[in-house]
Order: structure tokens, then C-alpha cells, then sequence
């Protein structure tokens, strides 16, 4: 606590994805990496106009560097979407650190409002050896969430409602997702949208395949590769039941039309090579014919601009919204706010719009 400003300095230039050299390089060299150095471990203190300079390189407030969340955690059992999520180890200290840094505002906020809501973690006993298994643990999930055969309408929102911590954070191109432990609590970290356009049946999928690697254990036989596949399997099912995905897609098929896949996908939020992974999994297409649909779904390029749009937000908003309960409980102050959602308070006083 003697050296906030140095460890909030660490902290941002992590997040920056930087190292104290190229720090001083994107400060133009008005200060060495070596006195840089010396911030971080409290033996100096930069001036106002330098200071000014390090908010606006590592994109921060200023109030950022004097003000330290009262918990502090840390992440355990990290998983990343192996195979998919390729990042440097640079970007990789990055998305953790940004994690760890909203983590510990999160939970600081519960903290000051004295919420100890129980989780209803899914948890499923047996070893996960093999695709049916991985069908079992998905058809028991939705039969203790009360799912039924419905499609999920936003898979964010049902998995903060069943007490997982869910952010997400702007990362790379090569991040997909990841899951983490902190003392108890189970986080999955996913990537922000650039526009409110995007695509969301991915970040369904993601979400899903995360909580298979919190909920599920695998046989120690399996290789990462393998473990991956049944994540993915448990992920489909999840998202397609089986008997819905048999009434619909019938057996022995040779063929798929956009068209149907784009009715399938705005119905089920589920992706083009999902489906044809599910008709996989569940024998309806032999694995010749599901080889062909992926090299024709690669070669029209739908890989890069998928038709067809799921209608749901798949946005974290838990946090957002225990920031405006605080206020409205006058728990905590516009600046107390604006420290939790990462903003200034001008920036945060400008959003806010009060009705009563």
C-alpha cells in the first residue's frame, strides 16, 4: 500500500501490453526506462506533466494511478481455448492483467455492498472419458437449470444469473476466451465486441466451452487437443438438445443449404460449423460428409462474414448494474463510481441519467 502509484503504474503498463522500453519510446524518451523503472518501485514520483503523459500512452485516468481496489486477487487454474486463442506471452500478461484488474473492482464493489448472493455453480461427477459423456453432462445441465429443449436467449446473462463472474475485455485478435479461479469464485473472461454488429453465436459458444473447462473433469488419458473436442461437444449440445437437433436435421443428409443453416443459427444462436459438428456428434452425417461441408464453408469464405444474425445482447451487465444499484442506495459516490467502471468522473457523470 506504501507504493500505490508504482503498482498501479505495473499494473497499466501490463495492461498496455508493453515493456518499460517501449514505454519510453511511446513517451518520446522525455524519461528512461530506467527512471520508469524506478516509478514502478516507489524510489521516484513523476510530475504533473508526466503524469499526464503516462494516462494518455496507457489509456487510463490519472485518478487511476492514486486510487487501488481494497481487494486484491488473484487468478488461479487459468485456461485458455487452447488451439484457438493463439497470443504472444506479452499479450497473454496483458488479458490477465486486465482481468485481474476488473476482477478485483468487482469484487471490491460486492464487498461495499454487502452482497453474498449463492452461486449455482454446475458441477457434474463423473470423468468426462468421450462425446457421449460429454452429451450427458450437457442434457444434465439443462435439466437442473430448467432449460428444457428451448434455445437459451443470451448465455452471458444466464451464467451471471447462476453466479459466475463474467467480463470482458478489449484483447487481441488471437483471444477467444478464458476461465479462472479466484478463491472460490468461478470467472470466464471473454472478448469485447468492436461494434454492436458483431457476430454473437461465437461468444455463445466461447462462454459455453469455458464453463465445460469450470464444471467438468476429464480423464487424465485425454491429450489437450482431445479435452478441447469435448468442450466443444458439451458446448453444441448445450446450445442444440439432441432430440431437437434430430427432429430437425433428420438422418443420412448429403446436403445443407444456407438458407436452412441460416434459419437453424437465428433460432439456436448457434454457428455454421457447430451444426455441422452437432449432425457430427449425433451420426446424422458421417465424417466424409462433414469434412466436405468444411472445406465448402472455407472455400465461399463464409468463415469471414457468416450470414445470419442471432438476436441477443451476450453482454456482461451484472457488474454495470450493481455500480447504479450502489448509487441509488447512496452506497457509494459518483467518484466511487467512476473508479469502479474505470472511468473518469467526468466521463461517467456524463452517461449518468437520473429519473427520480
Amino acid at each position: 500500500m506504501d507504493n500505490v502509484f508504482g503498482n498501479r503504474l505495473l499494473s497499466a503498463r501490463k495492461m498496455a501490453g508493453m515493456s518499460l522500453q517501449d514505454l519510453a519510446d511511446r513517451l518520446k524518451n522525455v524519461v528512461t526506462k530506467q527512471s520508469l523503472n524506478k516509478y514502478e518501485q516507489g524510489k521516484m514520483k513523476p510530475d504533473s506533466e508526466l503524469l499526464i503523459a503516462l494516462s494518455n500512452v496507457l489509456n487510463v485516468p490519472v485518478d487511476y494511478f492514486f486510487s487501488s481496489p481494497g481487494i486484491k486477487v488473484d487468478l488461479t487454474n487459468i485456461s485458455y481455448r487452447k488451439f484457438v486463442s493463439k497470443i504472444s506471452k506479452t499479450e497473454q500478461a496483458s488479458v490477465e492483467e486486465k482481468a485481474k484488474e476488473a476482477f478485483e473492482r468487482y469484487l471490491e464493489l460486492e464487498s461495499v455492498l454487502n452482497f453474498d448472493e449463492k452461486p449455482e455453480y454446475f458441477t457434474y461427477d463423473k470423468v468426462i472419458q468421450n462425446a457421449d459423456d460429454a452429451e450427458e453432462a450437457a442434457k444434465e445441465l439443462r435439466k437442473r437449470w430448467k432449460l428444457g429443449y428451448d434455445p437459451i436467449p443470451d448465455v452471458v446473462e444466464m451464467l451471471e444469473d447462476k453466479g459466475y463472474k463474467v467480463i470482458e475485455i478489449d484483447a487481441p485478435d488471437g483471444f477467444d476466451g478464458m476461465k479462472a479461479d479466484i478463491e472460490g469464485v468461478k470467472a470466464i473472461v471473454l472478448k469485447q465486441n468492436k461494434s454492436s454488429n458483431e457476430d454473437v453465436v461465437r461468444k455463445r459458444f466461447t462462454a459455453l466451452h469455458e464453463l465445460a473447462h469450470h464444471a467438468l473433469e476429464f480423464s487424465k488419458k485425454l491429450s489437450d487437443r482431445e479435452e478441447e473436442n469435448l468442450c466443444h461437444a458439451f458446448a453444441c449440445a448445450v446450445l442444440y438438445p439432441e432430440d431437437m437437433a434430430r427432429k430437425e436435421l433428420h438422418k443420412d443428409r448429403f446436403h445443407f443449404y444456407q438458407n436452412e443453416l441460416v434459419l437453424i443459427k437465428e433460432r439456436w444462436g448457434i454457428s455454421f460449423p457447430a451444426v455441422f459438428n452437432r449432425a457430427k456428434q449425433l451420426g446424422i452425417i458421417n465424417d466424409y460428409v462433414y469434412k466436405r461441408f468444411n472445406i465448402g464453408y472455407r472455400e465461399r469464405k463464409l468463415h469471414l462474414n457468416e450470414p445470419g444474425r442471432f438476436l441477443s445482447r451476450e453482454k456482461p451487465v451484472r457488474f454495470e448494474r450493481l455500480i447504479y444499484l450502489g448509487l441509488s442506495k447512496e452506497a457509494i459516490s459518483v467518484n466511487d463510481a467512476a473508479f469502479f467502471s474505470g472511468k473518469t468522473v467526468g466521463e461517467f457523470r456524463k452517461q449518468l441519467q437520473q429519473l427520480v
